[in-house]
This record gives C-alpha cells, sequence and structure tokens, in this order.
C-alpha cells in the first residue's frame, strides 16, 4: 500500500469514528439487539400481563402500563423472535450468533408463558426439535442437566434459564418442576455486604438481584422441607426485598441490564409481588428500552466505555479534522462527570471508578475505568483537574488488585466465579493506566503503582500459556471450540509489555506472544480469535495494534540471537498484509461491519457498532509507525 494510499484509508477512518458522535460530543455506540434479551422480557411483561389479568396489579390509573401496551410489546417482541430463528431452529444471543442450548430453551419457554404456541406452532416446534438434540431430550432432568453443565459452578445463568423454563411449564406442569430450580440463598442477602466475599455464594457479585428475586420465587413456589430454615427464609424475604429495592438504579434497569433487570420482574411477579416498587419500576425499565423493531439490546449503552476507546483511537499527535480544542474539552468534561464519586450502594466500593454506561444502573468496573483513565490521559495530561481524578481512579484501581496480582471485574476476593477472579485483559488494562498516570501521582501512589506493576506482571508470567498466549475474560469467539479469544488476550497483553517497555519482567515472555500472533494471522491477512477462525475488523485490529505497539522492542531485540524473536521484517510484513485485509474489509475506512466478538454476562454474546470503527482507527495509528518505512 502506497503511502498515499494508506493516508486517505487512515484519514477515511478516523472521520468515520467521527461521524459516530453525537451532537453533545460523546459517543454512544448500539448493542447488538437480542434474542435472550428480547424473550426474557416478553416472559416478563407477559407475566405482569396475567397478573394484571388476575387483578394482582395496583388501580388503572397507578399501573405502570396498560393491558393494550403491554400487549403490543408482547407480540412485537414475539414476531422479532420469530423473524430471527435460526435457519437450525435455535436462536444464538444476537442475530450474528450461532444457535445455544441457552438462548434456545429461554425462547422456548417465553412462547408458553405468552401463550403464543398456538399461533406460532412452526416456530416453537423447530425450537423443541433443536433442543432435543442439543440436550439430548427434552425430559425435565436431562435438560435441566444440560443447562447446569454449561455453566459449570457458576449458577449466575444457569438458575434464571432453569426459573423461566419451571414458569414455562417446560420443565414440567406440576409443582414438580421447581425441584430441578436449585434454591438460591437470598437470605444470605441480608447479611452485611462486609461478610459476602466470606460466605461465598454461588453467583458473581453483579448478581445480588437475581438472588434475591429469584431465590424468593423458588421458596414461594417449593418451600424447603427443612422447618427452620423456612422459618428463616420467611423472616427474611422482607428484609431482602428492601434490599433488592436499594439497589435498584432510578432507571429501573439492573446494571441497565434487560435480561437480570427481566429475571427480576418475572421473579417478583411469580412470587406474589406484581405490587411491589421494584417490579413496577422493572416493567417501566422494560418499557423505555424497547426498540422500534420490537427487540431489545443486552444493555442500554456503553458509552462511557466507547467514548474511551474512541478517544484513546484517535490519540493526541495531531487534531483530526472534526475535532478541535472544544471538543476535546467537552469530551472531556462529559468523561469527569461519569466518574463516581460516593461509595457506590451496589458493590459498596469507594469512590474513584468508571462504570460502562453514563446511566444510574452502570457499575464501577476495572475494565472501563483504565480506559476512562488512559482517555483522561489523551485529553489533558496536565489539567490539575483530570490529574486529581487519576489519583482517584488509579487508586480505586490498587485497591482492586487481588492477593496473586489480578485484577477482578468489580469487587476485591468476592469468589472464584467468572467477573470476580483476576483475569488477563483487566489486568494488562490496568498496567497502562498505571504507567499512564505514575510521574503524575502523590508519592505515596507511586510507592504503590511500583510494587502493584511487579504484582501485576508476575501474575501476568503465570497465566501465559506455554504457547505464548493469554487467554482474556471479557471476548470470546464463537468460532473458536473453546469459545475463547486468545488473539485478544494476547494483544491487551503486549500492550501492557510496551507500556513497560524497557522494564518488561523476564518472565512475561512479550516475544513468545507476539511469535504467536504471528502464527495466527490468517491467509487472508487478517486474523480471527484463535487459530482457524475467521478474519474479523475487531480481532484484526488487535492483533495490528499489538505487533505494532512491540515495534520497538522487537527492533531493540532483533540484534539478540539468544533466543528466538520476531524480526522487524516478519512483523512489518504481518502488519503490512492485515492493513490490506482491513482496507478491503472496511472499503478503504467508510463501512465497519461489527462482528460478535463479546463475552458478557457468563457465556452471552453481544456486538457493538462502534467496537470496529474504533478498533481499527487504533490500529492504523499504531500501524503508521511500522510501515513508515515502506509506504
Amino acid at each position: 500500500m502506497t503511502y498515499s494510499h494508506f493516508s486517505e484509508f487512515i484519514a477515511n477512518a478516523r472521520q468515520s469514528l467521527l461521524d459516530q458522535r453525537l451532537e453533545h460530543g460523546h459517543w454512544e455506540g448500539e448493542l447488538s439487539s437480542s434474542a435472550l434479551s428480547t424473550a426474557i422480557a416478553v416472559s416478563a411483561l407477559a407475566s405482569y400481563r396475567s397478573a394484571q389479568i388476575r387483578g394482582e396489579t395496583r388501580d388503572s390509573t397507578e399501573q405502570v402500563a396498560s393491558h393494550s401496551q403491554l400487549e403490543q410489546l408482547i407480540e412485537g417482541g414475539l414476531e422479532w423472535l420469530v423473524r430471527t430463528q435460526n435457519a437450525d431452529g435455535g436462536w444464538g444471543d444476537t442475530t450474528l450468533s450461532f444457535s445455544n442450548i441457552s438462548t434456545t430453551a429461554i425462547v422456548w419457554a417465553t412462547f408458553a408463558i405468552a401463550q403464543a404456541e398456538e399461533s406460532c406452532v412452526d416456530t416453537v416446534h423447530r425450537a423443541a426439535r433443536w433442543l432435543e438434540n442439543a440436550a439430548g431430550s427434552l425430559e425435565p432432568s436431562v435438560l435441566a442437566t444440560a443447562i447446569a453443565d454449561r455453566y459449570g459452578k457458576d449458577r449466575t445463568f444457569s438458575v434464571p434459564i432453569l426459573t423461566t423454563l419451571a414458569i414455562g411449564g417446560r420443565l414440567g406442569k406440576t409443582q414438580d418442576a421447581w425441584r430441578y430450580v436449585p434454591q438460591l440463598p437470598f437470605e444470605l442477602a441480608a447479611c452485611p455486604y462486609q461478610w459476602f466475599q466470606w460466605i461465598k455464594l454461588p453467583v458473581v457479585s453483579y448478581a445480588l438481584p437475581a438472588l434475591i428475586a429469584i431465590g424468593q420465587v423458588r421458596h414461594h413456589q417449593r418451600p424447603t422441607r427443612n422447618p427452620l430454615w423456612r422459618v428463616v427464609r420467611n423472616q427474611l424475604r422482607h428484609r431482602t426485598l428492601n434490599v433488592l429495592r436499594s439497589v435498584q438504579p432510578t432507571t429501573g434497569g439492573f446494571l441497565e441490564a434487560t435480561p437480570l433487570t427481566s429475571f427480576v420482574v418475572m421473579s417478583l411477579v411469580h412470587a406474589g409481588r406484581t405490587d411491589f416498587a421494584v417490579t413496577q419500576e422493572g416493567v417501566r425499565f422494560l418499557i423505555d428500552s424497547v426498540r422500534t423493531d420490537g427487540s431489545w439490546p443486552i444493555d442500554t449503552n456503553l458509552a462511557t466505555w466507547v467514548t474511551s476507546l474512541s478517544v484513546n483511537a484517535l490519540g493526541t499527535d495531531t487534531l483530526p479534522p472534526g475535532l478541535d480544542d472544544h471538543d476535546r474539552k467537552r469530551i472531556q468534561s462529559w468523561l469527569l462527570d461519569q466518574q463516581y464519586r460516593t461509595v457506590h450502594p451496589y458493590t459498596h466500593t469507594p469512590p474513584g471508578a468508571w462504570a460502562w454506561t453514563d446511566l444510574s444502573g452502570g457499575v464501577p468496573d476495572a475494565d472501563d475505568t483504565p480506559g476512562a483513565l488512559l482517555a483522561l490521559r489523551q485529553l489533558a495530561p496536565q489539567d490539575p483537574q483530570c490529574i486529581a481524578a487519576a489519583e482517584a481512579g488509579v487508586t480505586w484501581l490498587l485497591n482492586l488488585q487481588n492477593r496473586d496480582g489480578g485484577i477482578p471485574t468489580f469487587c476485591k476476593g468476592w469468589g472464584n466465579l467468572p467477573f470476580d477472579r483476576s483475569s488477563q485483559d483487566l489486568t494488562a488494562h490496568a498496567v497502562r493506566a498505571w504507567v499512564a498516570w505514575q510521574d503524575d501521582m502523590s508519592e505515596v501512589t507511586k510507592r504503590r503503582i511500583r510494587t502493584a506493576l511487579r504484582r501485576a506482571a508476575r501474575y501476568l508470567s503465570q497465566q501465559q500459556r506455554a504457547d505464548g498466549a493469554w487467554v482474556p475474560l471479557w471476548f470470546g469467539n464463537q468460532h473458536s471450540p473453546s469459545e475463547e479469544n486468545p488473539t485478544y488476550g494476547t494483544s491487551r497483553v503486549l500492550l501492557a509489555a510496551e507500556a513497560l517497555r524497557q522494564h518488561v519482567p523476564p518472565g512475561l515472555d512479550w516475544a513468545a506472544a507476539a511469535t504467536w500472533l504471528l502464527k495466527h494471522q490468517n491467509r487472508d491477512g487478517g486474523w480471527g480469535g484463535d487459530a482457524g477462525t475467521p478474519s474479523s475488523l475487531e480481532e484484526t485490529a488487535f492483533a495490528v495494534e499489538a505487533l505494532s505497539a512491540v515495534w520497538d522492542l522487537v527492533r531493540t531485540a532483533s540484534s539478540d540471537t539468544s533466543t528466538s524473536k520476531p524480526t522487524p521484517d516478519e512483523v512489518r510484513a504481518a502488519v503490512a498484509r492485515a492493513v490490506e485485509w482491513l482496507s478491503h474489509a472496511t472499503d478503504h475506512g467508510t463501512r465497519f461491519p461489527a462482528s460478535p466478538v463479546g463475552f458478557y454476562f457468563a457465556k452471552l454474546w453481544y456486538f457493538e457498532k462502534l467496537y470496529p470503527y474504533a478498533f481499527v482507527v487504533a490500529a492504523l495509528g499504531r500501524a503508521a509507525q511500522v510501515l513508515d518505512d515502506q509506504t
């Protein structure tokens, strides 16, 4: 690719990203519509509608939704599900996803809960046939076991799915159906939150609302035979419902997530709590978040996250056309406004962090906080307000570090389930944020950063696979047999190695990681999530950004013949081929089709419209230095 063609490509890509901004200056993006979200939202609304018909709701003047409005939403959701059923009879989490047992089971149950089986006979029959093939049988014990096996010890998602099946009569038509639904210990939510990390709950930290609501419906439908526990749970029902109410955000949506909120609403209705404020506000959230085509997304938006990604992708070496100093200050002010300045009522984490969204349902986490810190570093590195915000954010991450040196998602020491245990990608992100800001921090914080970096590097060294790769938590690949995405994980840790530069610890083998990426480049020049997986814009961009980031390390190490390391020519050739592929796949920076590269909510897939824009622009910005000699 000639210099002029590359310049035109990166200019087009940057402008395409800039064109996605809102009028207020930041980015909001658009999450994919979800069959799982749509199905469980319909189940929740249908359950509420049935309770309304039975007279279990308030007077019509106080109701959050009329019967006709609910009917319209339910019908629209069901029609969308019928239209998007995969050819094999199942559903994936998105319209681009492979069919999976979890989503298909929930949709299958939804048609029963919504009393729509007779009007959608063919759709329901095809879904049942797919499930029978996937699970081996539709016999309740077999189906329940197949779903539980998908998640192992983590009951965060398996129990809500089984609850939906029980409510829909798919595990039997009697109360015996509830014996296939494990009892979640909702009574433990009455304990002081400081106890949670010692109790070792069977769900991850963010799932407290599901623990309470689903635990209560299971107890309501099939109380334990143990008289002592039955009394304890009866006594603690109101107290735990008060806990649930205290963590519900003003939007009504827990984590701004349709699935979690829907599970809570549906469970409370079937536990006899239709008029409870949480139920009413949850229904309001579902009404407010439905799309015009009748579907629901997995979450409302990732505005903070995609804004950070976009700022970091554009960089500050030059101001691209369309982004002036005024725009930069607006984005800076908006990002600063998203920082939490009080203890969060949900996870009880201290101030200083960022969530993924600008809405009240967000929860501070260790993915969005490093992203925001890096973005502020790009926007205004010497601004006193940014430095103060960075000190708080850096300290929040330092306090989150686990004993093993890694970084979990939400809470320190909660447990060993996904999102609560240390993860390699989040640890790499924290390393980059610490390095970026350490020179401007107080002396006490500087000392803490140095210690944290050593511990984080040791953790990453221990987690590196024998083949040189790292496996992330937050992004998966549906084409990989393991559903893992070592391309993403490896690329994120390589960015951390580049941040450490000449201080990369010997145990963190960046050369082996770079070699892994080179070996797994597809023949077309792109990358997928793992060996033998199709190339995507997102994953190709991950690899290009990482290889370009360690370019200086590659050139410095090229004279060292004592160990096997990639050569500068190998890296330059791989980056050049990938840039050619990206140019072709994006129509030279003007079209950015998204792929389902997201893991979220315990094996729940999504894709985000802005991901390919931001990731490709970031990759091209890094690739420029590698290709400078030949373009």
